[in-house]
């Protein structure tokens, strides 16, 4: 599978300017491809101010990746601010070229900026079949909680999005390499860059790791879109040879409490 990773510094709640931003950058792919990956509330940058770029599942930023999917043939994924029943959700699309959406509202909401106060927790993991790949898609602060990312549904793929800033990138490199290869799978991580309004620095450290260890990406730290080839059978001969995932413990997450 061909897999884009777009990173990209954001321009601060405006998302117009950041979908014209995006569009512009993957106008600029002349190669086939099969997945294009967008940061962390790709439309506004981390923002606790939902009520400024909140949007439907009806609005324009879905109707723009539905379109852009289709002229493109391939799915496209991110995170963005969607009001729904009267709460905010920091929720990851994924869209197919077919239009078809799935997604997920981030569990594992960030504390520490308050994230928790303004946003909906969500409490289902997903995992979506796509071309023969298994995918999990997860947001950011996730990554932190391996419980939760745990490989029982053998995906083949785990996703994360991101507005992870500079100060804690080395947590970032090290927590991505360790679900590769806790749950033999590959691992990306697509990050932003530049500066948002409260004054954290980002430097993206985009990448994409196998189900060993090993990078398939290394950290990039500069603006625009990566490609990266990632081999299911290959993933799957190792899996079968070393058959470390035989042996994980079986457990059952409960809900949060809220």
């Amino acid at each position: 599978m061909q897999v884009i990773l777009i990173q990209a510094p954001l321009i601060w709640e405006n998302p117009k300017l950041n979908r014209d931003y995006f569009q512009e950058k993957i106008n600029e792919i002349s190669s086939a491809v099969d997945l294009i990956v967008l940061p962390e509330m790709f439309t506004s940058g981390f923002t606790m101010n939902p009520d400024n770029v909140a949007e439907t599942m009806e609005g324009e930023t879905i109707t723009w990746l539905k379109v852009l999917a289709k002229a493109r043939n391939c799915a496209i994924t991110g995170s963005l601010v969607i009001a729904e029943n009267g709460n905010f959700y920091n929720r990851l699309v994924f869209v197919f070229p077919s239009g078809e959406i799935q997604f997920y509202d981030k569990r594992h909401l960030f504390t520490l900026a308050g994230e928790d106060k303004v946003y909906t927790s969500g409490n289902q993991k997903i995992v979506v079949d796509y071309l023969g790949w298994r995918i999990c898609p997860l947001i950011c602060y996730d990554l932190r909680f391996p419980a939760f990312s745990r490989n029982s549904e053998d995906y083949d793929l785990l996703i994360y999005v991101a507005s992870w800033p500079k100060i804690r990138t080395n947590a970032w490199d090290a927590l991505l390499k360790a679900r590769a290869i806790e749950n033999m799978s590959y691992a990306i991580g697509v990050n932003r860059i530049g500066t948002d309004a409260n004054g954290y620095e980002y430097i993206g450290h985009s990448q994409a790791v196998d189900f060993l260890g090993n990078y398939v990406l290394e950290p990039e730290e500069s603006e625009g879109c990566f490609t990266v080839k990632l081999d299911q059978q290959k993933m799957l001969k190792t899996r079968q040879k070393l058959g470390f995932l035989n042996d994980r413990d079986s457990f059952e997450i409960k809900k949060y409490k809220f």
